[in-house]
């Protein structure tokens, strides 16, 4: 896939991830998860600021209402920016000190989806939850090692899931009146060689994009698991990707610099792809 890429952020994340457009203020949220950051990037000045939160946030999306919603290690959490501080909404296996949340998005109707993993990998001692608008906190399904990428199909008929380390893209059928799960099936086994899936999105065309950490690439899938194009980046542990800019046209992909010591690891990368990407779902609560 011949796109021209450029990093806009050089300062090394040590795991940077989570990235969410913002159209009502034209700018980029990421995260970067063990430094323990929110980094608010401005694509019209190029200036990424960052406020340190204090422990371990594995995604963030926008609220309705106005700021974020962090999924931390005591579960859902209503954040400002203005102020540097956030409210519990909703707790998440707090009782559980081995665990913390990761990757989640919202769907059309603007209930919060994410999973969990245990800080030391163990496999299957995470699970995978949804914060509907009342804050009520439902378990889809346990089992889960690393819980990462999602995306729906345009229809909302089909939620695409990453546990990294199975080496695949699953599907389920999604029911989106009940929030509910069925039918779940492999559309896209990954080799080992390629890397391990991290996080994901979908563009307008259907096609899932999918970050290969340890793979030095994003991959592009269509919706039958085709491999359809292969997006190099010059880092070798990537981590996710969101379409994001006015017309959602530009692709940005975060990366990590732990336990390397490439000078490209790290850094914040963006390119134009061809495609574009859907507009994310704030938190309706």
């Amino acid at each position: 896939m011949d796109a021209r890429l450029e990093a806009v952020v050089d300062i090394p994340a040590v795991l940077g991830e989570g990235p969410v457009w913002d159209e009502r203020e034209g700018v980029l949220w990421w995260l970067d998860i063990p430094g323990q950051a929110l980094h608010r990037f401005d694509p019209a000045t190029g200036d990424d600021q960052s406020q340190a939160l204090g422990q371990e946030v594995g995604s963030l999306v926008l609220r309705q209402s106005g700021g974020l919603v962090l999924a931390t290690p005591d579960g859902f959490v209503a954040y400002d920016w203005a102020r540097g501080r956030g409210d519990l909404l909703a707790s998440v296996e707090s009782d559980n000190a081995t665990t913390r949340m990761n990757d989640g998005k919202c769907d059309r109707q603007g209930r919060f989806f994410a999973g969990t993993m245990a800080y030391d990998f163990t496999p299957g001692a995470g699970a995978f939850y949804v914060m509907d608008a009342d804050h009520n906190v439902r378990k889809l399904f346990g089992d889960v090692t690393i819980s990462n990428g999602l995306a729906w199909s345009a229809d909302d008929s089909t939620l695409y899931y990453i546990d990294t380390m199975t080496g695949s893209v699953e599907a389920f059928d999604f029911d989106i009146a009940a929030a509910t799960l069925s039918d779940r099936r492999t559309v896209v086994k990954i080799s080992e060689s390629d890397g391990l899936p991290d996080g994901m999105c979908i563009d307008t065309e259907g096609y899932l994009w999918v970050a290969l950490f340890n793979g030095g690439a994003v991959h592009r899938y269509s919706p039958s698991g085709a491999l359809d194009g292969v997006l190099e980046i010059p880092a070798q542990k990537v981590t996710c990707c969101a379409f994001a800019g006015d017309d959602l046209g530009d692709l940005y992909i975060t990366t990590a610099s732990q336990d390397t010591d490439d000078p490209n690891a790290g850094k914040l990368y963006r390119c134009r792809p061809g495609v574009t990407g859907t507009p994310v779902t704030a938190y309706a609560g």
